[in-house]
């Protein structure tokens, strides 16, 4: 707000303070009480006013406000990186491992993992699994390569699928080997009991023919050994039916089927 009041002549005022009281009295002017009226307004108004040399009250600055923080929009996560192609595989090569690859999964399996078994992009897996798709349903081959969910698998053609049936069922009429049926007879004697077990007991691999006996029905998996962590097997209902036994502890003594040591010693002369 602008002060309207007029300003002081400082040389007037000591002029008129320099005259005597009883001599301004005289003159023709302002009585007393105008006089004392002056003094109150000058006071005032040198109480408003700084001090000759005195330096101003500072004035307080408003803090600068803080410029407001941009939002930072949220980082997408950066693709992970492709295996980077092994120098040596050549093209033939890429497809012959992804066709390996792709008989021994047992589950549908994705590019990614194929790629990083073929040390391969997985663009390139991409590709190949087309090619191959493409080259089995021209050939009319008794196998095709489909897409199921997020993997690729192996599956026989659908027209071919009288001839699997017939080998399944004939061959759950077959007879059982030797070494299938030696296996069985540890396997029973034994039960629960470990592949590694087995053949131990046999000094032969039995892998093969464990997995006959479980196709058959004859054997399965019934728990895990708690020292190898192998599989524990055992005879199912199918194996009893079969022998027309009502329980295991129906099956013959097992020491009057155990050759002589003697024939033992005489066959394993280092035993």
């Amino acid at each position: 707000m602008t002060d309207e009041r007029p300003p002081i002549s400082w040389e007037a005022l000591a002029a008129e303070l320099a005259v005597p009281r009883e001599e301004a009295e005289q003159r023709d002017g302002p009585d007393p009480a105008t006089w004392d009226a002056v003094a109150a307004e000058l006071a005032a108004r040198v109480a408003e006013r700084p001090a000759p040399g005195a330096e101003p009250a500072p004035v307080e600055e408003p803090e600068p406000l803080a410029p407001p923080v941009a939002a930072v929009p949220p980082r997408e996560p950066e693709p992970a990186p492709e295996p980077e192609p092994e120098p040596d595989l050549d093209p033939a090569a890429l497809r012959g491992g992804l066709e390996a690859l792709l008989f021994v999964v047992d589950t549908p399996a994705d590019e990614v993992t194929l790629a990083e078994a073929l040390r391969c992009p997985a663009s390139r897996v991409r590709t190949l699994l087309a090619e191959l798709a493409e080259d089995y349903d021209r050939r009319g081959s008794g196998i095709t390569l489909r897409r199921v969910g997020e993997g690729w698998r192996l599956y026989t053609r659908e027209q071919y699928a009288g001839v699997v049936e017939r080998h399944l069922v004939d061959g759950q009429r077959s007879r059982l080997t030797q070494a299938a049926l030696e296996t069985l007879a540890v396997i029973a004697y034994r039960q629960p009991v470990t592949r590694a077990r087995v053949s131990a007991i046999r000094g032969v691999g039995v892998d093969g023919v464990m997995r006959t006996l479980v196709s058959r029905g004859l054997v399965s998996e019934v728990g895990t050994d708690p020292d190898s962590g192998g599989g524990l097997y055992a005879t199912t209902p199918l194996f009893l039916e079969r022998l027309g036994l009502e329980s295991l502890d129906e099956l013959p003594e097992l020491g009057p089927l155990l050759p002589e040591t003697s024939a033992v010693l005489d066959e394993h002369p280092d035993a």
